[in-house]
């Protein structure tokens, strides 16, 4: 047994991980770690499958909220990690959850706001997979450089930083739609069991984005100064930028009539000018108006408040654009 609140060490038992923290499953599984532990000690594990038994721990102990070393960070165990979480994200989570959403809501056209909350599903794997997709690319293939001792280019692991950001906001946000507004049903089973794997994959991108800024994130800082005082040799000056992730820019009884004009434009695809034209007013007023839905909702894009219209009958889904 693991005493609470003491830190993982290379000694315990495989399992006796699991028995702590069962989130810990996916870690190691991350780690191309498969089960049938037996008795056997992380260090013997780790060793076995060739994990680097230092990073898998500092892994596992961030995750669960115990001290950890980044010091000892292997940088290619940790791509390793994070490229698998990549993997089981784009293709097994998020394809998973679409299916059990469509079975959860009525797609057929009968339920104009399920095709909209697809949409809206749709639209945020795209947006996962951007996020990923860059990572997997540009800035792994930095690091991958870098370990070699011959990086290229002007970017470092602190442009990374500053672009960085959680992937999970847009999945709460539907999380939140469907809790709050979605329409109650005779049978909610199906929906009460997508919603919940919906929450387990937020609470997973969460964690997944954590690990990147706190562990994989300073490893590579630590990586570079290394690099840099190890040799003064130049790069060429080509610069690889960021991708920029594309961002999308609640109760019913709670808008007033302006607000619920304003949702009605905003789901017909109008502009903050062409709104402010439509109901002679000014573009500032119209924004004003819309931070205040947004606070009142907790819905903050457009994607969102048309799914919100629909459902609360404001607009039909043919007027949805």
């Amino acid at each position: 047994m693991i005493e609470v609140g003491l830190p993982y060490e290379a000694s315990h038992k495989m399992r006796d991980l699991i028995d702590d923290n069962y989130q810990l499953l996916m870690v190691i599984s991350r780690f191309g770690i498969p089960l049938g532990f037996g008795n056997r000690t992380i260090a013997e594990i780790c060793r076995d499958r060739n994990v680097d038994c230092d990073t898998f721990l500092a892994v596992a102990n961030y995750i669960s909220g115990k001290a950890f070393d980044r010091n000892p960070i292997d940088l290619k165990s940790m791509m390793e990690y994070l490229q698998s979480a990549h993997r089981y994200f784009l293709d097994f989570n998020l394809p998973d959850i679409r299916r059990k959403l469509i079975d959860a809501i009525d797609c057929s056209g009968a339920d104009s706001a399920a095709l909209l909350i697809l949409k809206f599903f749709d639209e945020y794997v795209r947006e996962v997979r951007r996020h990923m997709e860059y990572e997997n690319s540009t800035v792994f293939d930095y690091v991958a450089q870098l370990l070699e001792g011959h990086p290229c280019g002007q970017f470092t692991i602190s442009v990374f930083a500053a672009h960085h950001h959680s992937i999970a906001s847009k999945l709460m946000e539907l999380k939140d739609i469907l809790i709050r507004h979605y329409p109650e049903k005779d049978d909610s089973n199906k929906l009460n069991a997508v919603l919940f794997d919906i929450i387990s994959c937020e609470q997973d991108l969460t964690s997944h984005c954590a690990v990147e800024d706190q562990l994989f994130v300073p490893a590579v800082a630590i990586a570079e100064e290394n690099l840099r005082q190890l040799s003064d040799d130049s790069c060429d000056d080509s610069e690889i930028q960021p991708q920029d992730d594309k961002q999308d820019d609640g109760k019913l009884d709670s808008l007033s009539l302006r607000e619920k004009e304003i949702i009605v434009y905003i789901a017909k695809g109008l502009s903050t000018k062409e709104i402010a034209d439509k109901l002679c007013i000014s573009a500032h007023t119209v924004a004003t108006h819309r931070r205040n839905i947004n606070e009142k909702l907790d819905i903050h894009s457009s994607a969102g408040l048309a799914i919100f219209a629909v459902i609360n009958q404001l607009v039909s889904l043919e007027e949805v654009k």
